[in-house]
């Protein structure tokens, strides 16, 4: 049997041929083939010669990349030639073959030059085609396979791998006009992952294809300099899903895309003006829910601790709907807007914490519309009105000696005072102020940052949680109160029971002032018997025995070490979700506070307590940060009640205790030792790649804990096209003998034993322990109501059996 060189790539040239009126010739050759092997057969029939055509099936598949691409990206539609599928030969070895150059081959290869076996085209050779397509490279059995150049007529080339006459595998396609494919290759098309890069414009792409489709991750770089592109999940040439996108001005959305445009959830970054939002989008535009920031540099310590931003719902780009403005300089709107103005019922809180709640019209108070209320600083009396019903000079303040930015707030310990005195009072503690000011503004702002991430405009606000860190820096709690106690002193009359000690709340200066204050006429005023102190005493007496000395020298084991915060903080979210969990275990009222009792028994109940972490070692921890476990004499109180402050650090301490030598070198062969862990399981760690679009716990603000781990603005300008075969080696290159790591000194030595010792506390025992328990919660009401329906059906089933019994004693 004589096999044909069915090469579907020359389909071109044979309909060229057919075009022609040559098709009466070829009838006639196949006719006279036949005769003549009618004359061999009836011939001698000492040597047996049989010959079978061989069939081919040709069709054409188109390799295009779609002209539909954002940010005008080139279609080279035209550039793509027909690929040809694999043809079906048979061939029959009964008996002996006289191969002879196929009848079809003929009519399509003018020329070959290259070598021969068997009549057929094998090895290395040249085959030129009647249009002018010239392939180059190596044959098998008269099919191209293996690695070779096919050149078209019109200079398109694709240079690469060929499986029985199809390109297949990896090649590159290069066109006349500049423009280049490089990577995989499936039946003549794009499919795979590859780079193609545009000859006519600077665009390229690296990344996945599917039958010549952008398809799947990939990137897109709209500039030579790689300023601009887009990063993320492709379908079908349109952006679709998960995706990043910088632009050439620097501004970056990271979010959801839909048919090519910002679509769901995701954050904008507008460098050039300093803005961010984070929320819902539609169609471009923001609509829905979202968080929308004006940042401004400023130096440190500015009077000015917050940073203008709105939390609501906007409706085509406008703050439409009910939402909340708070200004830099601590003022807040919260109420109804219509396109972006104030509109309806609303509520302001002035800068010096006074507040007035009424109707708004088009950005004005309804009853006084010529007062043009500028909430960047507080109105002057003297641009209100002369009579207000409803009280609005009192509500804005005459303002004090400390500025409208940090005006006191002491009406719950004024009342302890004379009527007569308490002007005299505030004055007096106003001086007594007046003279820190500075300090107070430096430990507020130094707080404020601790554990906290580089703030693009140096704005940072005080949490509780960094509250409680002062609190027990200047020994606060050594004046027989708990951080608990101070809480409920501080926000008397203000706030209930299950909206205090929250670590996320915030508090601006003159929030920090008035408490101080506060906590210092409850330390101080009766030190001296029948005799109150003044408020400026009380307040000085504190300044210079606790504050100044103490202050900014922190101590505990989560604040203290910059480096180690960084990496424990991303514990402080499960772990502040376990604290609730304790809270509220054995209280049918919501409350965010437990004991030290009932911690020592979730250590028990967790099965975290050992020979090294036993009950005694667990109460010295707890007796190190707080003297008051350990009273006189042997007693030991621990019905002292825990913030989440001091409940995350004790955690990190029984962490040092409970992870051992012993078990670090059992765990040894499934867990890296000595180093620091490079990646924490998803399910324990934060989310890096969207910000939850509903006001969160603080570890999760900007500004706050470090839990982010997106990539910076520098890596993204950095970024530059990659080569094709650089991301395919990336995951598999073996290292250098100079990749390997260095000698670690025994600082860093005990540094990384530090971090492993609290990712396997947190990550093997207690978040798994935790899961169980919840699980545990879940299946217990299920359980009872099986029991309940199982103690049903055997009720019934004895009751139907005693029927039955009662109607055969009946009948008998």
């Amino acid at each position: 049997m004589v096999k044909l060189f069915p090469n579907n790539l020359l389909i071109r040239a044979y309909k060229s041929f057919i075009q022609q009126g040559s098709l009466e010739k070829l009838v006639a050759m196949v006719r006279e083939k036949r005769r003549s092997e009618r004359l061999k057969s009836s011939g001698d029939t000492s040597e047996v010669i049989k010959e079978e055509d061989g069939s081919s099936k040709a069709s054409s598949a188109s390799a295009t990349l779609s002209s539909k691409e954002a940010d005008s990206v080139p279609s080279d539609t035209t550039s793509q030639k027909d690929s040809l599928r694999e043809a079906d030969s048979v061939v029959s070895d009964n008996a002996p073959v006289c191969y002879e150059e196929p009848v079809l081959t003929q009519l399509i290869v003018e020329r070959y030059e290259g070598e021969k076996l068997h009549g057929l085209f094998e090895g290395e050779g040249t085959a030129y085609f009647q249009e002018g397509n010239v392939y180059s490279g190596m044959f098998s059995e008269g099919l191209m396979h293996g690695r070779g150049i096919y050149t078209w007529y019109d200079g398109i080339k694709y240079e690469g791998d060929f499986v029985m006459n199809m390109p297949r595998g990896h090649g590159t396609y290069t066109w006349p006009d500049g423009s280049k494919y490089e990577g995989d290759v499936k039946d003549g098309i794009r499919h795979g992952f590859g780079l193609y890069k545009c000859g006519t414009q600077p665009v390229s792409y690296v990344g996945q294809w599917f039958l010549s489709l952008r398809h799947g991750k990939g990137t897109i770089y709209f500039n030579e300099e790689g300023t601009s592109w887009y990063e993320g999940d492709w379908v079908n040439n349109i952006r679709s899903g998960w995706g990043v996108r910088c632009y050439a001005s620097g501004n970056i959305y990271e979010g959801q895309w839909e048919n090519n445009v910002r679509h769901g959830e995701g954050r904008m970054r507008w460098l050039t003006t300093n803005e961010e939002y984070t929320g819902q989008w539609v169609n471009g535009v923001q609509n829905g829910y979202g968080t929308h920031t004006w940042f401004l540099k400023r130096i440190l310590g500015s009077q000015y601790p917050l940073r203008n931003e709105y939390t609501g719902y906007f409706v085509n780009g406008a703050r439409h709907g009910n939402g909340k403005f708070v200004y830099s300089s601590g003022a807040m709107y919260e109420g109804e807007w219509n396109n972006n103005k104030k509109h309806g019922m609303g509520k302001v809180t002035f800068k010096n914490g006074h507040t007035f709640e009424g109707q708004f019209v088009n950005d004005y108070i309804a009853a006084f519309p010529d007062v043009k209320l500028g909430l960047t600083s507080s109105p002057k009396p003297t641009d209100l009105p002369t009579q207000s019903p409803c009280g609005i000079r009192n509500i804005i303040g005459t303002g004090s000696i400390l500025g409208t930015d940090i005006e006191l707030d002491l009406s719950s310990i004024l009342e302890k005072y004379p009527k007569n005195k308490r002007q005299a009072e505030v004055k007096m503690v106003e001086y007594a102020v007046l003279r820190h000011v500075s300090e107070l503004r430096r430990i507020y702002c130094f707080y404020s940052s601790l554990g906290c991430e580089n703030s693009v405009d140096n704005t940072f606000i005080l949490t509780y949680i960094q509250l409680w860190r002062f609190l027990k820096d200047c020994k606060f709690h050594h004046s027989n109160l708990t951080l608990f106690d101070m809480d409920r002193l501080m926000n008397v009359n203000q706030n209930p029971e299950s909206k205090l000690h929250l670590p996320q709340e915030t508090l601006l200066l003159r929030t920090f002032v008035s408490n101080i204050i506060n906590l210092a006429f409850h330390i101080c005023h009766q030190e001296q018997q029948n005799k109150l102190l003044s408020l400026g005493e009380c307040f000085s007496k504190i300044m210079a025995e606790n504050i100044v000395p103490n202050a900014c020298t922190v101590k505990g084991s989560f604040f203290s070490d910059p480096e180690k915060t960084g990496l424990v903080a991303v514990f402080a979210e499960k772990c502040w979700e376990i604290y609730q969990f304790l809270c509220n275990k054995n209280s049918s009222v919501h409350k965010n506070t437990m004991k030290m009792r009932l911690f020592v028994w979730f250590l028990k109940e967790f099965n975290l307590i050992n020979k090294d972490l036993n009950t005694t070692k667990v109460v010295d921890i707890l007796a190190d940060d707080n003297p008051a476990v350990r009273g006189n004499g042997d007693d030991i109180n621990l019905e002292l009640e825990m913030t989440f402050l001091e409940f995350f650090e004790a955690l990190l301490d029984c962490a040092l205790v409970f992870v051992n030598d012993t078990m670090l070198k059992e765990l040894s062969d499934t867990t890296t030792i000595y180093r620091m862990p490079a990646d924490f399981p998803n399910e324990y760690a934060f989310d890096n790649t969207s910000e939850t679009l509903k006001p969160s716990s603080a570890f999760r603000r900007q500004g706050q804990l470090y839990v982010s781990s997106r990539i910076t603005e520098a890596e993204f300008r950095s970024r530059r096209t990659p080569s094709v075969k650089a991301e395919r080696q990336s995951t598999s290159s073996p290292k250098n003998e100079s990749d390997k790591i260095e000698p670690i000194t025994p600082e860093q030595k005990q540094f990384n034993k530090y971090i492993t010792q609290t990712h396997i506390f947190f990550i093997k025992f207690i978040f798994p322990a935790y899961d169980r328990e919840i699980l545990l919660q879940e299946e217990i009401p299920k359980t009872r109501a099986w029991r309940a329906a199982a103690v049903r059906v055997l009720k019934m089933q004895r009751e139907e059996k005693e029927r039955r019994l009662s109607v055969l004693e009946h009948h008998i």
